[in-house]
């Protein structure tokens, strides 16, 4: 029965490092993954659909060349070509995170799937590994929900979707959020017909309206059809591929396309995991239950990642790595309460977003400034032809301290981080408005926007 210091269960965003961190420590590691290395974002998430986001975007940029007074063909899309450049970045994440491990000092690799069999004991094939430590990094997967014909018709996950190397002629996507609207966007760009069906009155629900109606006219300026309140969404065969029921208030009651994309919602990789056996605490949907510092219920088991339920992104992940380092190794005692939430939205133009929205803000009773500018009216936008969009910034009236961003445009994803790290410093919003900032840039506007707050 091999007995190590730790135990590191899944090799996502957290994993490795933490694994690396611990073995610098001087402990023995076991690392065990049953899959392929890096976890969703290498994998099945962030890098391939960036990746293949970028190559929607070049298409896109051929297609507009006009408007730049620019004379180019339209665009010929060679998918094999466009998978074949995903596959290669991703695999060499996933090879760098592989080669880490296996050459980790300290460290031993075991592949297989691993099961509780105590709380100190973990099974892997034939073998169970012991550990005073034992650290969950199992992320998640796509949801399948019940809904009418799910067992009846040929779909598509976020992950299958990797292996796509042609160009569906008219892709149905059910879920108008993140996931959804990301891969509509860039397989319109390919060239596919894409409709979007979407359960909630409106698409990404947890945004503002404003948010969402933004978001909405970028995909169906660029020909995406998009379907919302679709209360009884129903799934059979049809002689193109697939026939999607909706009921809608308005158009017809089915849509059909010749493949369908599930994208709504993920569940954690936790119910194969034996936690019984360990006593390790999870909720009705399967994410493991932990502290502010990540510790479950069982003394020396800690989990990170998606598994946990305290964040869907690689950032949050990675932040679950640093939480857990630094109350273990470095005596600093961090915790995810201190985290401020951002994330982005990568369709063209991006969606930045951190901290609270104003319907959030309002609903908590706070006294707001808002303040929103146009992409119509950033030069920077303008001169790049891209003014779809807006920057819009929540500050409490009380303290003048800023609660949330929506920066909707040319840059957002990048430029959200001035308002990120301004709210992390816990600064009155007065600081933005009196910085001197570069021109031609978005960023150049939040002390615009700072100076044009009013009450909301």
């Amino acid at each position: 029965m091999p007995s190590f210091d730790a135990i590191v269960i899944g090799t996502g965003q957290a994993g490795p490092f933490l694994a690396s961190r611990l073995a610098a420590a001087g402990m023995r590691v076991a690392v065990v993954e049953r899959g392929l290395f890096g976890g969703t974002c290498v994998n099945t998430g962030c890098i391939p659909t960036k990746t293949l986001v970028a190559s929607a975007a070049a298409a896109q940029a051929v297609r507009r060349a006009g408007d730049f007074g620019v004379v180019a063909a339209a665009p010929a899309v060679d998918m094999k070509a466009v998978k074949a450049r995903k596959d290669r970045i991703s695999g060499e994440a996933r090879d760098g995170t592989e080669a880490s491990m296996r050459n980790l000092p300290n460290g031993r690799v075991y592949d297989g799937h691993a099961r509780f069999e105590s709380p100190k004991q973990v099974r892997v094939g034939d073998e169970v590994l012991t550990a005073e430590r034992i650290f969950i990094n199992v992320g998640g997967r796509a949801s399948i929900p019940p809904m009418d014909g799910v067992a009846d018709v040929p779909f598509l996950t976020n992950s299958s979707m990797m292996a796509i190397d042609f160009v569906p002629p008219h892709l149905v996507i059910v879920g108008g959020s993140y996931v959804g609207l990301e891969f509509a966007q860039m397989y319109r760009r390919f060239g596919s017909e894409v409709t979007v069906i979407e359960k909630s009155p409106r698409l990404i629900a947890r945004e503002d309206e404003d948010v969402s109606a933004a978001i909405r006219e970028v995909v169906e300026r660029e020909g995406v059809s998009v379907r919302t309140g679709a209360e009884c969404i129903g799934l059979e065969k049809s002689p193109a591929g697939v026939r999607v029921r909706v009921s809608c208030e308005e158009g017809a009651p089915a849509v059909e396309g010749t493949h369908l994309l599930l994208a709504v919602g993920r569940r954690p990789n936790t119910d194969d995991l034996g936690l019984d056996r360990a006593g390790v605490a999870a909720d009705a949907r399967g994410y493991i239950q932990t502290d502010d510092q990540l510790r479950t219920n069982v003394p020396g088991i800690w989990a990170l990642g998606d598994c946990n339920g305290k964040g869907a992104f690689t950032h949050t992940a990675y932040n679950d790595f640093e939480i857990v380092a630094a109350n273990l190794l470095d005596g600093d005692p961090r915790k995810v309460s201190d985290r401020i939430e951002a994330y982005a939205l990568y369709v063209d133009p991006p969606l930045g977003r951190c901290g609270m929205t104003e319907t959030a803000a309002k609903k908590a009773g706070k006294r707001l400034l808002v303040g929103k500018r146009p992409m119509t009216k950033v030069k920077r936008a303008v001169e790049k032809g891209e003014t779809q969009g807006f920057i819009k910034i929540v500050v409490d009236a009380d303290s003048k301290r800023i609660l949330g961003a929506a920066i909707l445009g040319v840059g957002g994803d990048e430029v959200i981080h001035t308002i990120l790290d301004v709210m992390y410093a816990r600064a009155p919003y007065t600081l933005v408005q009196r910085a001197m900032h570069i021109h031609p840039t978005v960023s150049e506007y939040l002390p615009t926007v700072m100076g044009e707050l009013q009450p909301a």
